[in-house]
């Protein structure tokens, strides 16, 4: 007899401490696209207590009030006095600044011009690297279950705090789904949730467990709920001090989260406070898209795909596509990344225009996950590339 295949997945808040810094470097990048569409910008992001510390190198010609970025993002996601943390908060905060220029070294392999010992003259490569996409026809979204289930739990918290009907919430948490599979590979029922939410001192535990689990209850589908089905709320008893008062948080700490809750592999680049001259980004950007679109094509139920670069280089050196079907192909593996090919292009400069990524447009990918939300552009299918991967 075949065990069940069990599969669990996490999100975070947005009041999480690598988020904070995710959503403070993503707020920085946005900020220089928005004067300058040609920005190279690489901000990393560390917090701890009262400390905010910018790191990394920025060459633009906007005129940036990085200090003014930094409260103003920690305003919005809810520290905003002292009354709503005492050590980390938008008005006591301290900012230390080491952000330099880019390396001209790496700056000629990216531009689009000749430079000596550079092979050919278009926009190569911002680094060496490998980037993942990842599609599954198991949720509307094309995502895996367990992530958009883990996603869904933060966004309709943040939803609830933000409104402010819930005085003790604050803007630390964490959620986790473990999602048991069919023998056909699809969702067959929830087996546990994990909530924790950061709160004030004065609410007691049964009142944070009954809300909580009403909150999951409104966004996971109830016939995946069963009677079997535990609830883990703030198992630890107490969750006051949080956020990065209670941990110190990091720009790219959460790239699981970020993609596909580890159902999707990730090739190690962080995204977050990245322009989209580095392929950590925008590869990953179009592996998705291109996932998505072979996925919704009909050829796949699942499918992976890979890209690899050198730096200074504007073709990928290699590209594998990786299709789990469940026994469902309609054409051969070889067909699909002949029909990719001819349908799409990995170089650097053809992301940027296909994709649109010159725009300000990371703030609104830092939390929730970086793929699913329909406005993005790696989000949307295209009529003319979908006809392609179909043959037509």
């Amino acid at each position: 007899m075949n065990q069940p295949r069990i599969f669990t997945s996490e999100s975070v808040g947005e009041g999480h401490p690598d988020k904070v810094a995710d959503l403070i470097s993503d707020s920085i990048l946005d900020a220089c696209l928005e004067q300058d569409p040609a920005s190279r910008v690489a901000c990393e992001t560390l917090v701890k207590d009262n400390h905010v510390i910018l790191a990394g190198e920025i060459t633009t010609k906007a005129e940036i009030d990085y200090g003014k970025i930094v409260r103003d993002t920690i305003r919005a996601i809810g520290y905003r006095t002292s009354a709503d943390d005492e050590l980390f908060n938008a008005e006591t905060v301290e900012i230390e600044n080491y952000l330099t220029t880019q390396s001209p070294d790496i700056a000629q392999g990216v531009d689009a011009r000749a430079a000596e010992g550079k092979d050919g003259a278009e926009q190569g490569a911002g680094d060496q690297g490998i980037m993942f996409g990842f599609a599954s026809n198991e949720t509307p979204e094309l995502m895996p279950a367990p992530i958009m289930y883990a996603h869904r739990i933060m966004m309709e918290l943040a939803k609830v705090r933000h409104g402010g009907g819930i005085p003790w919430l604050r803007p630390d948490s964490k959620s986790q789904v473990a999602v048991e599979y069919d023998e056909q590979g699809r969702p067959a029922r929830i087996l546990n949730v994990v909530l924790s939410t950061q709160h004030s001192d004065d609410v007691d535990n049964a009142t944070i467990r009954k809300f909580c689990e009403e909150i999951i209850r409104r966004v996971l589908p109830a016939e995946l709920i069963t009677p079997d089905t535990e609830f883990f709320i703030n198992p630890t008893g107490r969750f006051v001090v949080g956020g990065p008062h209670g941990d110190s948080g990091l720009t790219g700490r959460k790239i699981i989260v970020d993609t596909y809750g580890g159902m999707g592999r990730h090739g190690g680049g962080a995204f977050s406070g990245k322009d989209c001259s580095k392929v950590d980004r925008s590869g990953a950007y179009m592996c998705r898209w291109v996932a998505k679109h072979i996925v919704a094509a009909g050829l796949a139920d699942r499918c992976e795909l890979q890209v690899a670069y050198a730096i200074g280089k504007a073709d990928p050196v290699s590209i594998m596509i990786d299709v789990d079907t469940f026994g469902s192909a309609k054409v051969s593996e070889a067909t699909i990344i002949e029909r990719v090919k001819r349908a799409f292009s990995f170089k650097p400069a053809d992301m940027e225009r296909t994709l649109g990524l010159r725009k300000p447009i990371f703030r609104q990918t830092t939390n929730y996950g970086h793929f699913s939300k329909p406005n993005l552009p790696w989000e949307k299918l295209d009529p003319e590339k979908l006809a392609i991967l179909q043959g037509k």
